[in-house]
């Protein structure tokens, strides 16, 4: 038996390579059924998402190939166009690169926490189909262990990395409770909708999309529970907005300082956190001059963004030592896994040869009535079916002068 995990991330394959190895969630019980019949493979779990597709199995025998082979095989491509990007650890090293995965160590933006939930989703698929036992279910619950420990005990996970995050991040710091409060967000764009998951992740009151495309901002609206407007309509909405995040496309500046103060004024001066993610900027300068506006530009957030990963890369070293702990941990629990595996298999022959020689000794004894005929041929028997493995081997080894393997095989029979 041996732990394999095989792969390609966006570290090491371009996203059309990516994109054609991708399970659906609906491929993956199917996949997992062809892996499960494969002879070679004990038991498997598939990890499939925008940035990696891997494989982990415990396998019987060196069979990389094999699975490689199958993993091609199943996405129509030749093992020649795919082979280039497979990444694969095994033993130890998959035990590592799992530990990692989870604690978001080897995310393309680091100390990211959705790989995680990920994972337990794929755990899951692969426990509802029977297709893991005792090493990967002690394998992944393992990880996921190591990855709440990381979380607990370092810093990798405490500081904002993206603008969008980071944006959402300060408003919280400086209204604290955002339940009341409602965000005004202009654009539907990919910054906006990661603005507006980030903010429903810290249950704000109400969310208002504004942007030239009704359609596009609608859309985005349904998704996450909001209310869609057109982008003529922010002074208006500004009035009511404790938070306002732009990010459009736009050359000319979409809020300017006369309309924020006729809306301060409406709303009797109480302060608005504005955040500018655009570039060229879609809200004035002038507009920072106001009293009672708190406007941060993307150059501010994207300070913080690079002072947060320079703490996280700290934070990852402390992280990894931790996994190089848990690594250990594992592989102890492993090896006396495997132990116990291998002894059990020695004693399940040895009770197999035991029924053999006792099935043919009542023969013996119901035929010739003589017990004490029958006991000398149940020990002849044992003792030549218990010898003749052991036997062979000593021969090699006196015939190799290796003085250890004899010792070995010596001790294996004791008088005592």
């Amino acid at each position: 038996m041996s732990l394999l995990s095989l792969g390609i991330n966006h570290q090491t394959a371009p996203v059309d390579i990516r994109e054609k190895v991708a399970f659906s969630t609906d491929q993956v019980d199917a996949a997992l059924r062809e892996l499960k019949a494969l002879p070679i493979v004990n038991e498997s779990v598939i990890v499939s998402t925008c940035n990696r597709t891997e494989i982990y199995c415990d396998l019987e025998g060196d069979s990389v190939h094999t699975l490689s082979h199958w993993l091609s095989r199943y996405h129509g491509m030749s093992e020649d166009e795919l082979l280039p990007y497979i990444y694969q650890h095994n033993d130890e090293e998959a035990a590592r690169h799992l530990f990692r995965v989870a604690s978001g160590l080897d995310s393309m933006v680091l100390g990211e926490p959705q790989i995680l939930g990920q994972l337990k989703t794929s755990y899951d698929q692969a426990r509802s189909g029977k297709s893991i036992n005792s090493i990967l279910d002690r394998l992944f619950q393992h990880s996921f262990n190591v990855a709440k420990r990381v979380r607990t005990d370092t810093d990798i996970g405490s500081n904002a990395v993206s603008v969008a995050f980071a944006a959402v991040n300060l408003s919280k710091q400086i209204f604290g409770n955002l339940q009341e409060l409602r965000a005004l967000l202009i654009g539907a764009g990919e910054t906006i909708e990661l603005v507006s998951r980030h903010l429903k992740s810290q249950n704000i009151g109400s969310i208002v999309i504004a942007n030239r495309s009704i359609e596009n901002a609608q859309k985005l609206a349904d998704e996450i529970g909001a209310e869609a407007v057109q982008i003529n309509a922010v002074p208006e909405q500004l009035i009511n907005a404790d938070i306002v995040i732009s990010s459009t496309a736009s050359q000319l500046p979409i809020l300017g300082k006369g309309a924020t103060e006729a809306a301060l004024r409406k709303r009797k001066h109480r302060p608005i956190f504005m955040v500018d993610l655009a570039v060229p900027r879609d809200i004035e300068t002038q507009v920072g001059d106001l009293d009672d506006i708190y406007l941060y530009t993307v150059d501010d957030l994207r300070n913080v963004v690079d002072e947060n990963l320079r703490s996280r890369e700290v934070a990852a070293e402390a992280a990894q030592e931790i996994i190089n702990l848990e690594v250990k941990a594992f592989d102890q629990w492993l090896r006396t896994h495997q132990s116990a595996d291998h002894i059990r298999e020695l004693r399940q022959k040895a009770e197999t040869i035991k029924k053999q020689c006792v099935e043919k000794t009542l023969i013996q004894f119901r035929q010739d009535q003589d017990a004490e005929k029958a006991i000398e041929l149940l020990a002849n028997t044992l003792t030549n079916k218990m010898l003749h493995g052991p036997t062979i081997e000593m021969r090699k080894a006196l015939k190799n002068q290796d003085e250890d393997t004899i010792r070995f095989l010596q001790s294996l029979i004791s008088t005592d």
